[in-house]
């Protein structure tokens, strides 16, 4: 993912630093595709304990009985068993010590969920339970084991699709809508090796972004789920799967109530294409984006922040190859507006490759429309979305920039184009805004900058304008992104 220059959310490095995930072994690896809200009926008289308040003759519902309901969707939830080679690590560099992991000679077990979606013995777990497996083990709630194969996994989603040899096996489908805030949601799983635990709670919220990746669209529960629950089930009222239990926001380790969910809908799209392909294609444009926070859309003089802003294109991609540039603010795709660039990449990657697709574009105060052809996003990386934080209220702690440029053709290594930034004040505006040594300013309101003289004449005329930020475009060492510095200290 490309990194922000901007200065960072806290918040949300807090929430993410907290995320657990739920195998035992594997840490998260998330992304979720977007789909639309749809509500699921209310509790149906089953779900209900409608004898006994009909004996009370109280006119106030009972405590619900989900018994009959969990009777008959819990043979289809399984427990899996993964062994890994102790020598690979888990995504944050680590190898994990979790009381429910087990350790022999070389190897290391780690324990997840997972659910039969067809009587032939498929079933979905995470891709983090099973992504790093020798082996693969699934037990079954009658007590019996089955050795699996993996199918196909989809890091993205952090989803895979798993297949047991045999037929007749008790399985549940996905709901056909999405659940609301406030529905019944049931937990089945294997936290801590506890097979066929059982756990209830509402919806909390949805549309979650956990900082996961650039499809995140998280159901919110609060049924407890722990480390171990990772691929199972949460289901509705019906018996029907409304989610895939994925995270966890835990500061100790444990639920404290704050769960994640991959929806429905994002788990059926995915598991049918690992089914059907045993990976999964999503459209492709190529850019790097980023989030438009309040200063930028000052700086650009927009009347509110909202569209993606495009950092860079990449030259072979659809993006560029169709005249998008830089600078730009794409504001709607095929009509339908653009509110944030997680929203674009979400809707461009639910497009099949090879689709034609338009995309409303505003440049220099003008809006134009562009048409393209989607690619396929290449397998070894996800579109790269930056999200910016909304510095532009923050007092300033320097009467100026404190940073110390240098034309790049004169330091070695950053090449020709740009002014090179030498060192950086950490109590000046550069640092507050994320710029650091080593980082190439490129351009300052869409003119390019290779000395100190281009730098200041091209503050000039956005001074005159009375715009309160000048928009510098930034290359890292990883990425392209856009910084609106404070024009009164620039």
């Amino acid at each position: 993912m490309a990194r922000s220059v901007e200065a960072k959310n806290s918040r949300a490095r807090r929430l993410t630093a907290a995320l657990v995930a739920l195998s035992s072994v594997s840490v998260l690896s998330l992304a979720a595709i977007v789909m639309e809200p749809v509500a699921l009926q209310h509790p149906t008289a089953q779900g209900w304990n409608a004898t006994a308040r009909a004996a009370t003759g109280s006119a106030h519902p009972a405590e619900p009985d989900f018994a009959d309901m969990i009777a008959r969707v819990k043979p289809a939830v399984i427990s899996v068993r993964v062994e890994l080679d102790e020598t690979q690590q888990t995504a944050d560099g680590r190898q994990d010590g979790s009381p429910d992991s087990g350790g022999g000679s070389g190897a290391m077990v780690g324990l997840g969920s997972g659910f039969f979606i067809s009587a032939n013995g498929y079933a979905v777990t995470n891709n983090h339970v099973v992504e790093h497996a020798k082996s693969v083990v699934v037990a079954t709630n009658d007590g019996q084991s089955y050795s699996a194969k993996v199918v196909g996994v989809d890091p993205k989603t952090d989803l895979a699709l798993i297949k047991v040899d045999g037929s007749d096996f008790p399985h549940v489908k996905f709901a056909d809508g999405r659940p609301r805030v406030g529905n019944w949601v049931i937990a089945i799983g294997n936290p801590y090796g506890l097979g066929g635990t059982v756990t209830t709670g509402i919806v909390s919220a949805e549309g979650r972004d956990i900082g996961a990746g650039p499809y995140d669209d998280f159901i919110q529960i609060d049924a407890s789920i722990n480390r171990g629950n990772s691929g199972g089930p949460a289901f509705d009222v019906n018996g029907d799967v409304i989610g895939v239990n994925t995270a966890i926001f835990s500061p100790s380790g444990g639920s404290v109530g704050i769960d994640f969910d991959i929806p429905a809908a994002t788990a059926k799209a995915v598991v049918d294409e690992l089914k059907e392909k045993g990976y999964v294609t999503r459209g492709w444009i190529g850019i790097q984006q980023q989030q438009i926070s309040t200063d930028i859309a000052d700086s650009l003089g927009l009347k509110q922040a909202s569209g993606a802003l495009v950092d860079e294109t990449e030259a072979s991609g659809p993006a560029a190859k169709a005249g998008i540039e830089p600078g730009d603010v794409i504001t709607a795709l095929d009509g339908t507006t653009i509110h944030d660039p997680r929203e674009l990449a979400q809707k461009i990657a639910r497009m099949p490759p090879g689709t034609s697709a338009t995309l409303s574009v505003l440049r220099s105060g003008a809006t134009k429309d562009i048409s393209l052809t989607l690619g396929m996003m290449p397998a070894d990386r996800r579109p790269p979305v930056v999200a910016a934080s909304d510095s532009g209220t923050a007092p300033p702690s320097e009467q100026n920039l404190g940073l110390l440029l240098a034309p790049a053709s004169k330091v070695a290594g950053p090449g020709q184009k740009g002014m090179v930034v030498v060192a950086v004040d950490p109590n000046g505006e550069g640092a507050q805004h994320g710029l650091s040594a080593g980082d190439v300013i490129l351009d300052v309101g869409g003119k390019a900058v290779s000395n100190a003289k281009d730098f200041r004449q091209d503050l000039a005329p956005l001074r005159k304008q009375g715009r309160p930020a000048a928009l510098v475009r930034v290359q890292s060492s990883d990425a392209t992104c856009f910084v609106a510095l404070p024009l009164q200290h620039a």
